[in-house]
């Protein structure tokens, strides 16, 4: 399971640690993996042209230390200092005894075009609000120039709680963050500017909680939740999933949520709906009913809202039952928020960000630039699991759901971050699939969390394998979700 903390908890961690060690202990940790990155990085160090952006504080004491290691094995180190009356003493000091040089920010434009390697030292965890001018100059210069760039700790301009990106930051190519990854490293758009992101291990593990903020689970947390038959199985003990979706102008999408459904893990699905036709012609295994959700029959959890168009009456039916109920695309919009909030069986909503905007009253820019607040925000208005898709899907749980076990005061379970997508998923018909392949896992018995987790991560897993490179259609993602299935548990 990959984690990430907030930066209060990550400082809190931090000074407990540094209670024990000997001063700079930890800031000297930090650089010998910055260092050993950069190195890495380079290919060959000696005569290697290297430019760190210094910005007070501990991040600047962090990129000083790494480049005086650098400078101590032939690199041509220059420094240039946005803040020279507070700049980290000690960094500097060492980078001038290893023949590094030091450069005012007016003065940097040379440096830079010559550089193979920048280091973005500039801010630290603790940034908000975009870069100020005089750095926002910096990261002009470092965007119109060839190096390779390093952020250390996090690329500045971007914040760390939230993965916001509020002005103009720095865009890395290589992120080096020590102790734990910060949500920022893990949620768009700040991911896209951490490129790729190193965890250099600097003993804080111990001091930090159990319970993240974020955690984003990896193929043998997924493996661990798949549904899997056993010996005494049947159709309606591996659960039964109804899908309540399609009218006669979309009756694709009914079609696609049945074929996400087939493949998630229940035993059967039973069909509800205006495409009854197009769904057997495609998939004669379904359960079709023209009855209405209520008189469908016995159900484990039921998907409503795909392609249902202006007709409310299924979304009520289905909000009525007391069984999990998984809420997608027009099931979004028809359903009232109250009829949510008084639900007591699990509901999961899978909204993507112009519905997620929608439903919040704000614009679909304000959702994409702070993805980690909206998905939280729609959570706690509908007292539901919300499953907010995009290029990086977030899973929040239901407020007050607890976290790991055995902590004071029950924190609240993580917000969970899933990226194995690929962007030909941005495709028609896609969101359906996903659907389907969650509301059969609510069926097979998992939570709503863990359902929604899991559906994202094979659906992600499932465009990759589908597309290789090139478009695909919804139907090809369905198609290849076994292979998905199996490859997490090899």
């Amino acid at each position: 399971m990959r984690t990430a903390y907030s930066v209060d908890t990550v400082r809190t961690a931090e000074r407990a640690l540094m209670e024990r060690l000997p001063d700079g202990t930890l800031m000297q940790r930090a650089a010998a993996g910055l260092a050993t990155a950069c190195a890495q990085l380079l290919g060959r160090v000696y005569g290697a042209r290297v430019v760190l952006l210094v910005g007070s504080g501990d991040n600047g004491g962090d990129a000083l230390y790494a480049g005086a290691r650098l400078a101590a094995r032939g690199a041509g180190v220059t420094a240039v200092l946005l803040s020279p009356e507070r700049v980290h003493p000690g960094g500097l000091a060492a980078l001038r005894r290893a023949g590094g040089t030091t450069a005012a920010p007016e003065d940097a434009g040379p440096p830079l075009r010559r550089a193979r390697l920048v280091v973005d030292g500039i801010v630290g965890i603790g940034g908000r609000g975009g870069l100020r001018p005089k750095a926002a100059r910096l990261a002009e210069l470092v965007a119109e120039g060839d190096a390779a760039v390093v952020a250390v700790d996090l690329p500045s301009g971007v914040e760390a709680d939230t993965g916001e990106v509020r002005g103009p930051a720095i865009r890395a190519d290589l992120t080096v963050t020590f102790g734990t990854h910060k949500p920022a490293h893990l949620i768009d758009p700040a991911r896209e500017y951490a490129g790729s992101v190193r965890l250099v291990d600097i003993g804080l593990g111990p001091e930090l909680p159990r319970t993240p903020v974020l955690e984003s689970p990896q193929h043998a947390e997924i493996a661990a939740l798949l549904p899997v038959p056993g010996a005494e199985s049947d159709k309606y003990r591996r659960g039964v999933v109804g899908i309540a979706a399609g009218s006669a102008r979309y009756p694709g999408a009914a079609v696609l949520a049945v074929a996400g459904a087939l493949r998630g893990g229940a035993g059967a699905v039973r069909y509800v709906g205006a495409a009854g036709e197009a769904v057997l012609a495609r998939f004669p295994e379904t359960l079709v009913s023209d009855r209405g959700p209520a008189k469908a029959g016995r159900v484990q959890a039921w998907v409503v809202g795909p392609g249902a168009g202006e007709d409310a009456g299924p979304v009520a039916e289905v909000l009525a039952a007391e069984v999990p109920v998984l809420l997608d695309a027009d099931g979004l919009r028809l359903a009232e928020r109250d009829a949510v909030r008084a639900r007591t069986a699990p509901t999961l909503l899978t909204p993507h960000a112009g519905e997620a905007a929608a439903l919040l009253g704000v614009s679909r820019e304000e959702v994409e630039g702070a993805r980690l607040t909206a998905v939280r925000e729609l959570a706690a208005r509908y007292r539901a699991t919300v499953l907010l898709k995009g290029s990086t899907t977030l899973v929040a749980g239901e407020p007050g759901e607890p976290g790991e076990p055995g902590e004071p005061g029950e924190p609240e379970a993580p917000v969970r971050v899933n990226a194995t997508g690929t962007p030909w998923l941005a495709t028609a018909g896609s969101g359906d699939v996903l659907s389907g392949l969650a509301g059969s896992l609510l069926a097979a018995g998992l939570s709503a969390r863990d359902a929604g987790s899991t559906a994202a991560h094979l659906h992600g897993l499932a465009g990759r394998l589908a597309a290789r490179g090139a478009p695909v259609g919804a139907h090809d993602v369905a198609e290849a979700i076994p292979r998905a299935w199996r490859s997490v548990g090899e």
